[in-house]
């Protein structure tokens, strides 16, 4: 059983505070009721996690490099730096996983706007996709826009 929520996937591991819903069946799966134990699973596991946007990264800056500056503060669970599809290279910025949403926010305060590799590093709680501003392509404008000769 695998439920995808939020963005996060929700395994049958992480469902240890609801042993009654591991051995759920097929039915109750499919219920209402079944749902919201999983929602409520998402959430409780999303609040003890803190996913941190670290940007303004230099480009020869490796996840080991990350993990070390953020290990201080506590556990890293996920070191990820995004990287440009074609050459591979470092796009300057990444994320950060830590175990503890307490551990998380002492990071971000003592890191945002400290130097790093050269650079003021931009240290934030990372937002969901659903709450960035979204950037639209084109000028905005439809062909139907055009006007007409006649």
């Amino acid at each position: 059983m695998k439920r995808i929520l939020g963005g996060g996937a929700i395994l049958p591991a992480d469902l240890k505070c609801l042993p009654s819903c591991r051995d759920a069946t097929p039915a109750l799966r499919r219920s209402r009721r079944f749902d919201t134990y999983i929602q409520i699973a998402h959430e409780d596991r999303m609040n003890l996690m803190k996913n941190i946007f670290v940007g303004n990264l230099g480009f020869n800056t490796t996840e080991d490099d990350l993990r070390q500056l953020f290990s201080p503060y506590g556990a890293v669970d996920r070191v990820s730096i995004m990287t440009d599809r074609d050459t591979g290279r470092s796009r300057g910025y990444g994320f950060v996983e830590m175990a503890n949403s307490e551990e998380g926010e002492k990071a971000i305060a003592a890191l945002n706007g400290t130097q790093f590799g050269g650079r003021n590093i931009n240290v934030n709680e990372a937002r969901p996709k659903g709450e960035r501003g979204g950037r639209s392509g084109g000028s905005g404008k439809s062909n139907r826009d055009r006007g007409r000769r006649w």
